[in-house]
């Protein structure tokens, strides 16, 4: 499989771990940085670019999976997010990491470096790449939502209102709607 991982100078000596782990255990990683320490440096670039690898390569039918890193891992796993198609997870633990695949189908996970030790996290990566989608029908319903309103801003027969930004609860009875 392939792993593209990205970080930020908090994460930095983790990815180089990482890079190590994965590679032994016969996943190709892409690296999309940084190279080197930089205390000033910023993390969005790094993990969008490693979203839009996974996106890329999940699109053209190669199995790819992310991984991005960060002090708290907050910011990181928002900056992936921004890509469309990606579902980032933000992990803290073993059930995090493997529901985030089970019952999301997430395809990238954060982790804060400043919050785990290098093993918690490797364990953390390890169980998330080999823990399958369940593909329950409620987890394929409740993802097939949220690309829907990634793609279209809304989410048909649910009543979400694009134009407000809110959602709406609509009376049944009366036809007229309420912010929720």
């Amino acid at each position: 499989m392939r792993i593209h991982i990205a970080t930020d100078h908090a994460g930095l000596e983790f990815s180089r771990t990482l890079v190590d782990h994965l590679t032994n255990g016969g996943h190709e990683v892409v690296d999309h940085g940084p190279a080197e320490y930089d205390a000033l440096d910023d993390y969005p670039a790094f993990c969008i670019n490693a979203a839009l690898g996974v996106a890329r390569d999940q699109a053209s039918g190669v199995r790819a999976l992310g991984v991005v890193f960060g002090g708290s891992g907050n910011g990181e796993q928002i900056a992936a997010n921004k890509v469309r198609g990606i579902r980032a997870a933000l992990v803290w633990s073993m059930d995090t990491a493997m529901l985030a695949r089970e019952h999301n189908d997430a395809n990238v996970i954060s982790i804060g470096a400043r919050q785990h030790t290098v093993q918690e996290a490797i364990r953390y990566i390890d169980a998330f790449i080999a823990e399958p989608f369940s593909g329950d029908e409620r987890h394929v319903r409740r993802i097939a939502q949220l690309a829907e309103y990634e793609t279209t801003g809304d989410i048909a027969g649910k009543g979400v209102d694009a134009s407000t930004g809110s959602a709406q609860a609509e009376d049944a009875s009366t036809g007229s709607t309420s912010g929720l």
